[in-house]
């Protein structure tokens, strides 16, 4: 077992890492910007080393002070999280060459998942459906227009690289496509440094569905269940619940059974996510494997009992998973709504600045993962998400009504967040009924035209 950890991350999951090291027993080091020196997780950890100014380029994804901070503080692993440096396979080289173990998966699978094309082929190889799309990398315009004739309005072209959103482009039509293919190459490379697309068809009311994936070094591999994250604007999550809604029992065990095949054609070791797109006629499709931890495992912990966060560690020391396939329970039902620092009645504009109240909720059946405390300056550099509230029921029914008693209790000022936005998500008929697309928030919530703030008159 670990000694000693290093923490490559900030914010909550960092505060998460640090709580599991804890109870593992193992000396935790936190790193931290000069803007993330008051945070949550550099007064929890057992050590704290900076690494550099605020920009994250300069600090978390600076590897050269990642590693010095590593040595000086005489760990054994480093933990990435997610974000950052977490699906960067040249860093799990580095980790290695140093003789620092990555809590992680292997630079190989990083590297192989990590293509989305090349993913694609894998895929192919082991029966896993894949969305129609291109065989390989869109190389010029008129390859565009070829390949999104044959696959019919409406495609998507889509960096093979990254995630989070950035690299993706619709297009409806031979004009819009050809903006949509410059456009997604330009933020692809600014974004990833890899300017290489494909095109793949538009599902038209998709749900987003993923499997929490464990594995060892020893060939064992578990899935704990899927995870509904529909629930998104801009391709990001904010309301994640376990198990899927309205899931045919068929269906749920299909997918579950393809996530477990195509993590094995990654050679895959460590927790990760294979994410599907399924159809209205439930016909599901891979999408990407997410090669970390995930923001939204702690619904999959909820209703599984199993720690992710202490098994990553315990299999990168070399251990034996604690649990087989068929020792894997699940129990009611886990939702987690994202609370950031955002305006959503104004464009979800960011909301940084200091909380000088900090009410949060509290009770049975709610757990709250957070590097917030009042008095603490939320810094402009970074993600903008403060919080996630998860709630457990019996069912999802009782989660639902769990996580708005949460809501009710919170306050959280003078920033604006998020909260109000979930209230009026979790009371949407729509939603409660289960089962909905990504395209929810824009067809059931977003008002046609966002409230503006007026602008200033002069002289103020």
């Amino acid at each position: 077992m670990f000694n000693r950890i290093l923490i490559a991350n900030r914010g909550e999951v960092a505060v998460r890492i640090i709580r599991a090291c804890r109870d593992l027993g193992i000396h935790s080091v936190a790193v931290f910007s000069k803007a993330d020196k008051d945070s949550l997780h550099v007064r929890l950890a057992d050590d704290a080393i900076c690494i550099g100014e605020s920009p994250a380029s300069e600090s978390y994804l600076n590897i050269p002070a990642i590693i010095s901070a590593a040595e000086v503080a005489d760990v054994e692993a480093i933990h990435p999280g997610y974000g950052f440096l977490a699906e960067n396979a040249h860093f799990a080289e580095i980790c290695e060459s140093c003789q620092i173990k990555f809590i992680g998966p292997t630079p190989e699978s990083i590297r192989l998942a990590g293509d989305k094309a090349n993913a694609r082929e894998e895929m192919m190889k082991v029966n896993v459906p894949i969305i129609p799309g291109s065989k390989h990398i869109i190389k010029n315009q008129e390859e565009a227009l070829k390949t999104a004739k044959r696959l019919g309005y409406p495609v998507i072209c889509k960096a093979v690289a990254g995630g989070g959103g950035k690299g993706i482009k619709y297009a409806h039509n031979d004009g819009k496509l050809i903006s949509a293919f410059l456009t997604a190459q330009a933020e692809a490379e600014a974004a990833f440094g890899n300017r290489n697309v494909y095109i793949e068809k538009a599902i038209k009311e998709p749900r987003h569905i993923e499997v929490q994936i464990l594995a060892d070094n020893r060939g064992n591999m578990v899935h704990l269940g899927e995870r509904d994250c529909s629930v998104q604007r801009n391709h990001q999550k904010l309301i994640e619940e376990s198990p899927a809604p309205n899931l045919d029992r068929r269906l749920r065990q299909k997918i579950g059974e393809a996530a477990v095949r195509a993590a094995k054609a990654f050679k895959y070791q460590s927790a990760g996510t294979i994410e599907f797109l399924v159809d209205e006629e439930e016909n599901f499709y891979f999408m990407e494997m997410n090669t970390r931890l995930q923001v939204e495992h702690p619904v999959t912990e909820l209703v599984t009992g199993i720690d992710i966060v202490k098994e990553m560690i315990l299999v990168a020391a070399g251990e034996k998973l604690s649990i087989t396939q068929d020792k894997v329970q699940f129990k009611g039902h886990a939702i987690e709504c994202r609370i950031n620092a955002e305006d959503p009645d104004h464009g979800f504009m960011p909301s940084p600045g200091r909380i000088d109240t900090w009410i949060i909720p509290g009770g049975p059946h709610i757990r709250i993962d957070s590097h917030g405390y009042a008095g603490y300056n939320i810094p402009p550099y970074y993600d903008s998400m403060i919080a996630k509230f998860i709630a457990h029921g019996k069912d999802r029914h009782e989660a639902i009504s769990i996580m708005l008693r949460a809501l009710k209790e919170t306050t959280i000022g003078p920033i604006k967040t998020t909260v109000s936005l979930h209230e009026k998500i979790l009371n949407r008929p729509r939603f409660r009924q289960g089962g909905v697309s990504t395209k929810f928030i824009d067809t059931y919530l977003l008002p046609s035209k966002i409230e503006k703030p007026e602008p200033a008159k002069a002289g103020a």
